[in-house]
């Protein structure tokens, strides 16, 4: 036994610090991990989980209006915000207590409650104990950016969402990025009348030039309003509650609501990582190596905290990484090449790999072979909405470096189609697979 009270404690019990924990614990080693907010972290009880099921629920409008067409006799349909915010938070709240089952079964001990560095090997928790740790993860996350500027603390943001007391009819959006997409289809499903304003001059920076635009185009033409190049200026109350909203280079805009989805930055306020000594890099985010290891040798960091890939999946395979490395005595680094993500907007995109410029900057020749189709359902129903599948191709070997796509069930399609570019499958593997017919995804095999 050694000299400190546990073996390993976790600061945060989002998906990589529970992670982390429970293997840590199987790998035999004492462990105790602290959560000032609730077990599961930003993606279970405040982001990926919740908002995919409002996704589904905006859905629903653009099925329901599809479904004259197959013979359906749909009456009128009527939503209703407060029984599907209800549901959603009753399904967070199963989930959180699964997540504390997992802990509880792996003889986890949990904190519930803010915990802080007093030193590299020790914590103080809210209720003043202090305790020592031969290891200690911080798992704490990202945290929505509000800017600042006049008016701004009339805004909301994505923590906010879930909790809204009635639906508004006019939102406007800030940001330009996933989450301002995202909540852009949310709320259009759900009726509202939606404007995103972006102080730059594209959505989604980062993703395949031709899929962003399509998605443009397509929110567009769905009614949902784009202010590219307006950075806000000043928002005011109005005598009745709802928002006067001004803006650089464009009409003021009146609305219910302004979210601000303007990124997310590492959540590391009042940590005490300066009292332990942990370096951050010149974004705020705690600097770490291959074996995730910050400048201090008994603290490490996975997640969203640290300056790498913000996705829930990553974090999960950082927290296994750690605990296989540490505890485990079986030394695992996360490989961050073909990282798959996706975006829930209406429709979703989905992409992995390099995007055509990037194809064309790293590889100099490349084949690029595209499919732009309408999906057989909404061909019946009407709908002039088209796919878009894309591929990225190295002239030189034949192998498929990028694939993106938006259209129905992209981010499912592509997962199964990720793994092709993990392995460095060529075109010609492709094309020697046997399309499945009537699909969608068959699209990938028959590209010319």
């Amino acid at each position: 036994m050694s000299n400190f009270d546990y073996d390993l404690f976790v600061i945060g019990a989002g998906s990589g610090g529970v992670r982390a924990a429970r293997i840590a614990a199987g790998h035999g080693a004492r462990v105790a991990i602290a959560e000032e907010h609730r077990v599961g972290g930003t993606c279970v009880i405040r982001g990926c989980v919740p908002k995919k099921l409002l996704v589904y629920g905006a859905h629903f409008a653009e099925d329901l209006s599809d479904a004259r067409q197959f013979g359906w006799d749909v009456k009128e349909t009527k939503f209703d915000w407060v029984v599907l915010r209800d549901n959603v938070l009753a399904e967070v709240a199963r989930l959180e207590g699964i997540y504390g089952e997992t802990l509880a079964n792996h003889k986890v001990e949990v904190f519930k409650e803010r915990a802080v560095l007093t030193g590299p090997q020790s914590v103080k928790l809210a209720s003043g104990r202090e305790i020592t740790a031969k290891t200690i993860l911080i798992a704490t996350g990202g945290w929505p950016v509000r800017p600042e500027f006049e008016g701004s603390e009339h805004g909301i943001t994505s923590n906010d969402v879930f909790h809204l007391e009635t639906l508004p009819k006019r939102v406007v959006i800030a940001g330009g990025g996933y989450i301002a997409n995202e909540f852009a289809g949310i709320f259009h499903g759900f009726g509202a009348h939606v404007t995103i304003v972006n102080r730059g001059d594209q959505i989604l920076r980062g993703y395949d030039e031709q899929i962003r635009d399509r998605l443009l185009q397509i929110s567009m033409t769905k009614g949902i309003e784009f202010r590219f190049n307006a950075p806000f200026e000043k928002i005011t109350k109005n005598e009745d509650g709802t928002l006067h909203v001004e803006m650089k280079g464009c009409d003021a805009i009146d609305a219910d609501i302004v979210l601000f989805a303007t990124g997310r930055a590492p959540n590391v306020t009042g940590l005490g990582l300066d009292v332990a000594g942990v370096a951050l890099n010149d974004k705020g985010a705690i600097n770490v190596d291959d074996d995730n290891k910050s400048s201090v040798d008994s603290i490490y960091a996975v997640g969203d905290v640290t300056d790498r890939i913000q996705l829930t999946p990553v974090a999960i395979r950082e927290g296994q990484a750690f605990a296989d490395t540490v505890f485990g005595g079986k030394p695992t680094r996360v490989d961050y090449t073909n990282v798959p993500s996706a975006v829930f907007s209406h429709p979703p995109l989905a992409g992995v790999g390099l995007t055509e410029a990037q194809a064309k900057n790293k590889l100099g020749t490349i084949r690029t072979y595209t499919s732009d189709f309408r999906a057989m359902k909404n061909v019946l129903a009407g709908r002039n909405e088209r796919a878009l599948y894309k591929m990225i191709v190295d002239a030189a070997t034949d192998v498929v470096v990028g694939l993106h796509m938006i259209g129905p069930d992209a981010p499912e399609i592509l997962q199964a189609a990720a793994v092709a570019v993990k392995a460095k499958l060529t075109k010609a593997d492709f094309d020697a697979t046997v399309a499945l017919h009537p699909s969608m995804a068959e699209e990938l095999v028959l590209l010319k």
